[in-house]
C-alpha cells in the first residue's frame, strides 16, 4: 500500500498486527522493500511484533526525484576527499523524515527502528531527530558517516561505480550480480540461482539508477551525523560483518563507540549481504535486543 508520508508518496508493506510493538525495517542503498529476506520477518512476527517496511524515496514503488536530475558522482566524490561540501539533490535528514512520516501514516508512536547499511544511516537519524518515537535502535553493516574511516575495498568500488554492459534485463541482472558477489559475506554460501531470480523479480519492480546515485551523494553528504550520535537516548544494537568488503568493520566499530551504551556484534565471515547464515546469526542478536527493550 502507498501512504503519504513527509510529503512524499511512500511505498509500505505492514503485517498490521494492531496492539503489537512495532518495528520499523529500513533498508538500503538503492534496495528495495522485497530485499529484507522473509526468513527475517517472519521470525520477528514469530516473536510477537508488527513488523513494517518501505521503499526508501527514489527506489521501488515510492517517489521518484527524477527532476532534481542525476548527480556527477565523480565530481561530488572529489568534493568529498577534498573536505569540501558534497551538493546532494536531498539528506538522509530528509529520509528519515519520510521514515517518520511513515509511521504517522500507520499512526505507530513508537518502533523499533532497525536499519541496514545507508538504512542503518537513516536509522540513526531518526533517533537523532525523533527519539520519543524510537523504543530501540539496530544499525547493521552502517556507518557513522565519520570523515577518516575506510572506504570499499579497490575491486568493490570498481563493481559500484560500473555500468550495466547494455539496457537489457539480462544486462542489468548480471551487472547487479557482479556487484554482489564483489560484497559477499566469504563465510556463508549464497545461492546465486535463487538470488538471481530476487534480482530480476526487483528489477521488474522498479529500476532507477540514478535514484540511486541521488541516495549514494545524500550518504556522501552526511559527514555531519558522527557528532551527533552521542545524542541518541535508545537502547543500541550494532551488528558488524568482520569480512565487509563494502563498509569496513571499523566503521561499525566507530558507530558503535559514538553511542552511548552502545553493544557491538562483530560476525566473522560476514560481508554485505544477507544470505540464509548472515540472517540467523542477526536473528540471534536482534531478537534478545528487541525483547529486552520492548515497552
Amino acid at each position: 500500500m502507498r501512504v503519504q508520508a513527509n510529503g512524499h508518496p511512500i511505498e509500505v508493506e505492514d503485517t498490521g498486527e494492531a496492539g503489537r510493538p512495532a518495528v520499523l525495517l529500513v533498508m538500503g542503498l538503492g534496495m528495495q522493500l522485497v530485499a529484507w529476506p522473509a526468513p527475517f520477518v517472519a521470525a520477528l512476527q514469530e516473536d510477537g511484533f508488527r513488523v513494517v517496511r518501505f521503499d526508501n524515496r527514489d527506489v521501488g514503488l515510492s517517489q521518484h526525484f527524477r527532476h532534481l536530475g542525476v548527480p556527477n558522482l565523480f565530481v561530488e566524490s572529489m568534493r568529498h576527499r577534498f573536505g569540501m561540501r558534497v551538493r546532494a539533490p536531498y539528506t538522509l535528514a530528509d529520509m528519515a523524515a519520510d521514515a517518520i512520516g511513515v509511521l504517522d501514516a500507520l499512526a505507530i508512536a513508537k518502533a523499533h527502528v532497525v536499519g541496514v547499511s545507508m538504512g542503518g544511516m537513516i536509522a540513526q537519524r531518526i533517533a537523532i531527530a525523533a527519539p520519543e518515537r524510537v523504543l530501540s535502535l539496530t544499525s547493521i553493516m552502517s556507518s557513522s558517516g565519520a570523515r577518516g574511516l575506510p572506504g570499499p575495498q579497490p575491486h568493490v568500488l570498481k563493481a559500484l561505480l560500473a555500468r550495466p554492459g547494455g539496457r537489457s534485463e539480462d544486462a542489468i541482472v548480471d551487472h547487479t550480480m557482479r556487484l554482489l558477489r564483489a560484497i559477499a559475506s566469504p563465510g556463508f554460501p549464497l545461492d546465486e540461482a535463487q538470488l538471481r531470480d530476487r534480482v530480476r523479480l526487483a528489477h521488474r519492480r522498479a529500476y532507477d539508477p540514478g535514484g540511486t546515485l541521488r541516495q549514494m551523494t545524500a550518504v556522501a553528504a552526511d559527514d555531519a551525523r558522527a557528532a551527533l550520535l552521542a545524542r541518541i537516548q535508545a537502547p543500541t544494537l550494532v551488528v558488524h560483518g568482520q569480512d565487509d568488503p563494502l563498509v569496513p568493520f571499523a566503521c561499525g566499530h566507530d558507530t558503535a563507540r559514538r553511542i552511548p551504551g552502545a553493544k557491538l556484534v562483530p560476525v566473522p565471515g560476514m560481508g554485505h549481504d544477507l544470505p540464509p547464515g548472515v540472517v540467523d546469526r542477526l536473528l540471534e542478536s536482534v531478537r534478545p535486543h528487541l525483547r529486552q527493550t520492548a515497552p
